[in-house]
């Protein structure tokens, strides 16, 4: 059985669970969330959830808040860097996915029902084409999906870590 860790690390909780996938979908083995200043890494973190916890991990997926680049993250909520190198070699991996958390739900959209979505406004049924995610949390997180011609596929940006200040008249009309 395969064990897979998987996290959603923001600036106001860090949430880590466990899934198993024996063939079919995967299933909850264990799941926890802590106050993420509450500790000085994520590293504390992941020692607390894995201390009780002796299912070895076959690999690892780390949604985080913040850019990511070469596998390593400053969180832009906390004073924390985390490092998907050093996280695979504490946990005996070859390596471990570091993804932006707004991008996590880009490759997560597919799997929502009817049930989930609630409709703001009725576009064009059969429509294919870019997505935009926006997401307010402890900051404001957006990526986005473009369309293949098969598929949705994610990627992420930091356009909540900006700011347009004019300086000028043209600037102003601008904003």
């Amino acid at each position: 059985m395969r064990v897979i860790l998987a996290g959603d690390i923001g600036g106001t909780n860090t949430r880590l669970g466990l899934f198993a996938r024996a063939g079919g979908p995967l299933s909850v083995i264990v799941a926890g969330a802590y106050p993420s200043r509450e500790f000085e890494s994520l590293d504390a973190i992941m020692d607390r959830f894995l201390a009780e916890r002796p299912e070895p991990v076959s690999a690892a997926c780390l949604a985080i808040a913040g850019p990511v680049s070469n596998g390593r993250v400053a969180t832009t909520n906390l004073a924390w860097l985390v490092d998907g190198k050093r996280i695979a070699r504490r946990l005996g991996l070859a390596g471990v996915q570091l993804i932006n958390d707004l991008e996590a739900i880009g490759h997560g959209l597919g799997e929502l029902g009817p049930e989930d979505i609630a409709t703001l406004a009725p576009g064009a049924p059969g429509t294919q084409g870019n997505r935009a995610i926006i997401a307010a949390g402890t900051g404001l997180g957006e990526a986005g999906c473009y369309w293949d011609g098969r598929e949705h596929r994610p990627f992420a940006c930091e356009g909540g870590h900006a700011d347009f200040a004019p300086r000028d008249e043209l600037e102003v009309e601008l904003l």
